[in-house]
C-alpha cells in the first residue's frame, strides 16, 4: 500500500514548504518510507530555488492581496498557491528499483498526475517536458530533484484557483507570452473546473492518490499521519530556513544553513 499524507498548514506557507523538503530528507534516510503528500496554501507564490523573488512576482500587489511569497527547494517556475489548487509530492528512496534518473521522473512519475486527470475524464498531456496540459491549457507546473537519497517530485494543479489573483501577482516574460501567442498569464493556464465543471479538489486529490499508487505498482493507498521524526525535521528547516527572509527574499537560497543541516543530520541518524 503506497503511503499518503493529508498532512498541510495552509495558513502558514513557510511550514508546509519546511514540512516539503524534511519529507524527502526523511525517505532518504531511512526514517520514512514511500510517501505521497496532498497539501494546499491558503494565498502564496512559491518561487523555484534559482529565481529571484522580485523578477518573478510583483511584490507590492502580493502585499495587498495578502499573498505570501515563499522559495521552494526545487527549481522550475513561480506557481500560485490557493485552496482552490491541490499540490502533490511523491518521496521515493533513490534506490536502483524506482529510477534515479531524471528521465525516470519525467518519463515515469509524471504519468501518475497525467492519468489521474484522465480518469476524470479529461484529456491531459504532457508538454515541455514539464508541463500537464488539458485543451492545450497548462493546469499543473512540476518539479523534481534527486537529493539526500531520496527522489523526489512534485506539481501544483489548478482546480478552482482565483486566476485573476494569479495574474495580478506573477509576473510573465514577454517573450514567453509572444512565443506562446497570448496576451496574459491567465490566458495561459485554466481551472480544471472551468473544463469540467462541478469537479472538486478533493475529487482530484482522490484520483491523484490512486493514480500515483498504480504508476508505482501498489495495489492501493493507506492514508497516514506525519511521524514525529518527519515533524522534528520540518520544524527545524522552519526555525532555521523557511521563515527566513535570507531564504524567502533576499536572492540567498545558497547560503550554508548549517544550523538547520546539522539538526537534520543529527535527527537522521538518532
Amino acid at each position: 500500500m503506497l503511503r499518503v499524507l493529508l498532512y498541510e498548514t495552509p495558513d502558514d506557507p513557510h511550514m508546509n514548504l519546511a514540512f516539503e523538503e524534511a519529507l524527502p530528507r526523511a525517505v532518504g534516510c531511512g526514517l520514512s518510507p514511500a510517501t505521497l503528500r496532498l497539501w494546499r496554501n491558503r494565498r502564496a507564490v512559491v518561487i523555484g530555488y534559482f529565481q529571484r523573488a522580485e523578477e518573478e512576482v510583483n511584490l507590492e500587489e502580493a502585499e495587498r492581496l495578502g499573498v505570501a511569497v515563499v522559495r521552494r527547494f526545487t527549481g522550475g517556475g513561480a506557481a500560485y498557491h490557493d485552496l482552490g489548487n491541490i499540490n502533490y509530492a511523491i518521496s521515493l528512496p533513490a534506490k536502483g528499483q524506482v529510477g534515479e534518473t531524471v528521465d525516470f521522473i519525467f518519463s515515469e512519475l509524471i504519468r501518475a498526475p497525467v492519468e489521474a486527470l484522465r480518469s476524470l475524464g479529461l484529456e491531459a498531456s504532457v508538454q515541455n517536458v514539464n508541463d500537464i496540459v488539458v485543451e492545450n491549457r497548462k493546469v499543473s507546473g512540476t518539479a523534481a530533484t534527486i537529493s539526500w537519497r531520496a527522489t523526489f517530485f512534485h506539481g501544483a494543479m489548478l482546480v478552482s484557483a482565483d486566476l485573476s489573483a494569479l495574474a495580478s501577482v506573477l509576473k510573465v516574460p514577454l517573450k514567453k507570452l509572444i512565443d506562446k501567442g497570448v496576451s496574459s498569464v491567465k490566458y495561459r493556464v485554466t481551472n480544471i473546473s472551468s473544463i469540467r465543471p462541478g469537479i472538486t479538489v478533493n475529487q482530484v486529490a482522490e484520483a491523484l492518490a490512486s493514480s500515483f499508487a498504480r504508476v508505482l505498482g501498489y495495489d492501493g493507498v493507506k492514508y497516514d499521519v506525519p511521524t514525529s521524526e518527519e515533524l522534528e525535521i520540518a520544524e527545524t528547516l522552519y526555525y532555521h530556513k523557511y521563515r527566513e527572509r535570507a531564504w524567502n527574499l533576499e536572492r540567498a537560497p545558497h547560503r550554508d544553513f548549517r544550523e538547520a543541516e546539522e539538526e537534520v543530520k543529527r535527527i537522521c541518524r538518532a
